[in-house]
């Protein structure tokens, strides 16, 4: 523990939207950062570049000493196999054809690189040091563009055999329904960022069929898509269609989380993304489903809150996978 306190680490945050890459020596805390579109439709060179590009710029512009470098983690939506170190096409990255990002980094840099899923990393993140402190039982969800989850039990990351325990998104919900994980009707479509956008599209496109009036249309005409910001910006001006997506779209979460409060019986479920930018307006009409729908013992002495660490959250978590976890 003394010689890692004494070392700095890199982490490489991956997203369909955005990629970060930042240095810390005493987590959560960060020395640097730099941050970046990923832009996925580019293919994988441009962004791994620019990966390259900012570890060299943040140890140079840091002054870090080569011999106190401790190791590179990286962070990313799966499917991975986190084992060989390989991205395997998630759906926010769905250019990204194996590629073998952790023997890329190490190379470059003669350092040590891990990569763990990002919702299994964001669980041991705020389970060291954001909402999910002081629990032994706790789950952590993802849900920005896709919607996954990082189960602690005992303590302990769960992973299972292939490093893919926990894959709620992946659950079929319903029959049809908004796409997420290339699987109709799954939590991922129903609750994901992704999954609200495609709703609201319908939504939206009924309402201007009906003559309902809602903020949304001007955003639907203007730029022929919606995203889960245009439904949180329409229901910060009191938009009722928008109230009415994210209120759905709650009741939809709790269905999943009971599924996982009858699985795992967590006393914590901690949810980042989404759940911090809509807070109750999203996790009040989840928590009711919960308590209808979960085994009621299990359902009381779960809390259901937002992540505590907030938009660092990514970051903490892939520092704490160069940590090893």
């Amino acid at each position: 523990m003394a010689e890692s306190e004494n070392k700095t680490w890199i982490g490489v945050d991956i997203g369909g939207t955005k990629t970060a890459v930042v240095l810390s020596s005493a987590p959560p805390a960060m020395l640097a950062r730099i941050e970046f579109p990923t832009l996925p439709a580019q293919g994988p060179d441009r962004a791994i570049d620019l990966i390259k590009q900012s570890i060299h710029k943040l140890i140079e512009t840091a002054g870090i000493d080569s011999a106190s470098l401790g190791g590179i983690g990286v962070s990313c939506g799966g499917p991975l196999d986190q084992a060989a170190g390989v991205i395997q096409a998630p759906p926010n990255l769905a250019t990204w054809v194996d590629v073998p990002i952790a023997s890329i980094l190490s190379e470059e840099f003669g350092l040590a690189c891990r990569m763990e899923n990002d919702a299994n990393a964001g669980a041991v993140a705020e389970h060291r040091f954001g909402a999910g402190q002081g629990t032994r039982h706790m789950i952590f969800l993802t849900m920005g563009t896709g919607f996954g989850a990082g189960v602690i039990t005992d303590g302990r990351l769960l992973s299972g055999a292939r490093g893919q325990a926990g894959e709620i998104g992946h659950v079929r919900l319903t029959a049809s329904g908004p796409v997420g994980y290339n699987k109709a009707g799954s939590v991922e479509g129903w609750v994901s960022g992704g999954g609200m956008a495609q709703v609201a599209y319908r939504e939206v496109e009924a309402a201007m069929s009906s003559g309902e009036i809602t903020v949304l249309t001007a955003k639907l005409e203007a730029n022929g898509v919606l995203t889960a910001k245009d439904i949180a910006d329409a229901a910060n001006v009191g938009d009722i269609l928008a109230h009415r997506l994210i209120r759905d779209t709650g009741n939809r979460l709790g269905e999943a989380l009971a599924i996982l409060v009858d699985l795992f019986n967590p006393e914590r479920i901690v949810i980042g993304g989404l759940a911090m930018r809509l807070g109750e307006n999203l996790l009040a009409p989840a928590r009711q489903v919960v308590q209808r729908e979960a085994l009621p013992a299990s359902a009381r002495i779960c809390q259901i809150v937002p992540a505590a660490l907030g938009e660092q959250i990514g970051d903490v978590a892939a520092i704490c996978v160069a940590m090893g976890l």
